[in-house]
Protein backbone atom coordinates (compact mmCIF):
# COMPACT_ATOMS: atom_id res chain seq x y z
CA UNK A 1 0.00 0.00 0.00
CA UNK A 2 1.58 3.42 -0.57
CA UNK A 3 1.39 6.90 1.14
CA UNK A 4 -0.54 9.27 0.17
CA UNK A 5 2.32 11.76 1.85
CA UNK A 6 5.04 12.86 -0.91
CA UNK A 7 8.30 11.21 -0.31
CA UNK A 8 10.66 14.27 -0.38
CA UNK A 9 14.36 13.30 -1.43
CA UNK A 10 16.39 15.82 -0.61
CA UNK A 11 20.16 15.98 -1.36
CA UNK A 12 22.03 18.81 -0.46
CA UNK A 13 25.78 18.56 0.28
CA UNK A 14 26.44 21.35 2.68
CA UNK A 15 23.17 21.70 4.36
CA UNK A 16 23.70 22.69 7.96
CA UNK A 17 25.13 26.26 5.90
CA UNK A 18 22.10 26.31 3.34
CA UNK A 19 20.33 28.96 3.65
CA UNK A 20 17.23 28.09 1.04
CA UNK A 21 16.89 24.26 1.55
CA UNK A 22 17.32 24.37 5.11
CA UNK A 23 14.15 27.02 5.27
CA UNK A 24 12.21 24.44 3.51
CA UNK A 25 12.76 21.65 5.39
CA UNK A 26 11.82 23.14 8.17
CA UNK A 27 8.51 24.18 6.25
CA UNK A 28 7.72 20.80 5.29
CA UNK A 29 8.17 19.17 8.83
CA UNK A 30 5.69 20.88 10.06
CA UNK A 31 3.05 19.07 8.30
CA UNK A 32 4.38 15.65 8.73
CA UNK A 33 1.42 14.06 8.14
CA UNK A 34 1.62 15.37 4.36
CA UNK A 35 5.79 14.90 3.57
CA UNK A 36 8.38 12.38 4.44
CA UNK A 37 11.75 14.21 3.88
CA UNK A 38 14.28 11.76 3.21
CA UNK A 39 18.10 13.83 3.44
CA UNK A 40 20.73 11.33 0.67
CA UNK A 41 23.72 13.07 2.56
CA UNK A 42 22.67 12.49 6.37
CA UNK A 43 21.57 9.20 5.66
CA UNK A 44 24.80 8.20 3.20
CA UNK A 45 27.26 10.28 4.90
CA UNK A 46 30.44 7.61 3.47
CA UNK A 47 28.30 7.96 -0.18
CA UNK A 48 27.52 3.75 0.01
CA UNK A 49 23.81 3.75 -0.54
CA UNK A 50 21.78 0.80 0.20
CA UNK A 51 20.02 0.30 -2.68
CA UNK A 52 17.28 -2.00 -1.13
CA UNK A 53 16.44 0.25 1.12
CA UNK A 54 15.88 3.12 -1.09
CA UNK A 55 13.60 0.94 -3.68
CA UNK A 56 11.44 -0.38 -0.38
CA UNK A 57 11.35 3.67 0.27
CA UNK A 58 9.96 4.55 -3.31
CA UNK A 59 7.53 1.64 -3.22
CA UNK A 60 5.83 3.61 -0.44
CA UNK A 61 5.06 6.76 -2.33
CA UNK A 62 2.96 7.19 -5.55
CA UNK A 63 4.41 11.20 -5.25
CA UNK A 64 8.37 11.91 -5.25
CA UNK A 65 10.28 15.17 -5.39
CA UNK A 66 14.12 15.59 -5.52
CA UNK A 67 14.52 18.82 -4.07
CA UNK A 68 18.40 20.02 -4.35
CA UNK A 69 20.55 23.13 -5.31
CA UNK A 70 21.36 23.37 -9.09
CA UNK A 71 24.84 22.18 -8.78
CA UNK A 72 27.20 22.78 -11.63
CA UNK A 73 24.30 23.22 -14.02
CA UNK A 74 22.66 19.55 -12.62
CA UNK A 75 22.51 17.86 -9.25
CA UNK A 76 25.24 17.18 -6.62
CA UNK A 77 26.93 13.94 -7.14
CA UNK A 78 25.25 12.30 -4.66
CA UNK A 79 22.17 12.22 -6.21
CA UNK A 80 23.45 11.60 -9.43
CA UNK A 81 24.96 8.37 -7.81
CA UNK A 82 21.43 7.46 -6.20
CA UNK A 83 19.75 8.28 -9.58
CA UNK A 84 22.34 5.57 -11.27
CA UNK A 85 22.53 2.73 -8.14
CA UNK A 86 18.69 2.71 -7.18
CA UNK A 87 16.70 2.99 -10.85
CA UNK A 88 18.19 0.06 -12.20
CA UNK A 89 17.58 -2.50 -15.32
CA UNK A 90 15.25 -5.25 -13.64
CA UNK A 91 13.81 -2.64 -10.48
CA UNK A 92 12.82 0.31 -13.09
CA UNK A 93 12.87 -0.76 -15.79
CA UNK A 94 13.88 -3.23 -18.56
CA UNK A 95 12.58 -6.23 -20.26
CA UNK A 96 12.12 -8.26 -17.13
CA UNK A 97 11.35 -5.43 -14.89
CA UNK A 98 8.13 -4.60 -12.95
CA UNK A 99 8.38 -0.68 -13.94
CA UNK A 100 8.28 -0.10 -10.10
CA UNK A 101 8.43 3.63 -10.66
CA UNK A 102 5.72 3.80 -13.89
CA UNK A 103 3.17 6.04 -13.14
CA UNK A 104 4.53 7.48 -9.85
CA UNK A 105 4.50 11.00 -10.02
CA UNK A 106 7.95 13.07 -9.87
CA UNK A 107 9.10 16.69 -9.73
CA UNK A 108 12.06 18.53 -9.09
CA UNK A 109 12.23 21.17 -6.48
CA UNK A 110 15.56 22.98 -7.52
CA UNK A 111 17.23 26.31 -5.58
CA UNK A 112 20.14 27.98 -7.83
CA UNK A 113 22.42 30.99 -7.48
CA UNK A 114 21.51 32.65 -11.03
CA UNK A 115 18.68 35.21 -12.08
CA UNK A 116 15.93 33.04 -14.52
CA UNK A 117 17.22 35.56 -17.50
CA UNK A 118 20.70 33.70 -16.74
CA UNK A 119 19.13 30.93 -18.04
CA UNK A 120 17.74 32.05 -21.80
CA UNK A 121 19.81 31.99 -25.13
CA UNK A 122 20.81 35.14 -24.90
CA UNK A 123 21.59 35.14 -20.76
CA UNK A 124 25.12 34.05 -19.02
CA UNK A 125 24.36 30.20 -19.63
CA UNK A 126 22.92 29.97 -22.95
CA UNK A 127 20.21 27.33 -22.05
CA UNK A 128 16.74 27.31 -20.45
CA UNK A 129 16.24 25.79 -17.35
CA UNK A 130 13.94 23.16 -19.17
CA UNK A 131 17.18 21.86 -21.53
CA UNK A 132 19.23 21.54 -19.08
CA UNK A 133 16.99 19.75 -16.87
CA UNK A 134 15.68 17.30 -20.10
CA UNK A 135 17.95 14.42 -18.43
CA UNK A 136 15.65 14.51 -15.71
CA UNK A 137 12.98 14.11 -18.14
CA UNK A 138 14.17 11.15 -19.80
CA UNK A 139 15.65 9.56 -17.02
CA UNK A 140 11.46 9.49 -15.49
CA UNK A 141 10.26 8.82 -18.83
CA UNK A 142 12.67 6.14 -19.34
CA UNK A 143 10.84 4.56 -16.26
CA UNK A 144 7.42 5.52 -16.84
CA UNK A 145 7.08 7.91 -14.30
CA UNK A 146 4.85 11.10 -14.71
CA UNK A 147 7.11 13.60 -14.76
CA UNK A 148 6.06 17.02 -13.53
CA UNK A 149 7.26 21.09 -13.97
CA UNK A 150 9.34 21.71 -11.72
CA UNK A 151 9.42 24.05 -8.45
CA UNK A 152 12.65 26.53 -9.42
CA UNK A 153 13.91 29.35 -7.15
CA UNK A 154 16.03 31.76 -8.84
CA UNK A 155 18.77 34.07 -8.00
CA UNK A 156 19.90 32.55 -4.37
CA UNK A 157 23.75 33.82 -4.92
CA UNK A 158 22.57 37.46 -4.45
CA UNK A 159 21.83 38.75 -0.99
CA UNK A 160 18.53 37.69 -0.78
CA UNK A 161 15.88 39.26 2.25
CA UNK A 162 14.64 37.03 4.89
CA UNK A 163 11.07 37.82 3.51
CA UNK A 164 11.48 36.23 0.42
CA UNK A 165 12.89 32.75 1.14
CA UNK A 166 10.25 32.54 3.31
CA UNK A 167 7.68 33.57 0.84
CA UNK A 168 9.87 30.82 -1.46
CA UNK A 169 9.00 28.08 1.56
CA UNK A 170 4.85 29.19 1.23
CA UNK A 171 5.08 29.04 -2.71
CA UNK A 172 7.23 25.72 -1.97
CA UNK A 173 4.03 23.60 0.23
CA UNK A 174 1.77 25.60 -2.21
CA UNK A 175 3.37 24.02 -5.42
CA UNK A 176 3.72 20.68 -3.76
CA UNK A 177 -0.33 21.08 -2.14
CA UNK A 178 -1.06 21.23 -6.39
CA UNK A 179 0.91 18.33 -6.89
Amino acid sequence: MTSSRTLIIVTHPDLDNSVVNKRWIDELKKFPERYFVHDLYATYPNGKIDIESEQQLLDQFDKIVFQFPFFWFYCPPLLKQWLDEVLVDGWAFGSKSDYKMSGKKIALAISTGSTKDGYHPTGRYKYTMEHLLAPFELTFDYVRADYRPPFILYGMELEVPTERIDESAQQYLNYLAAF
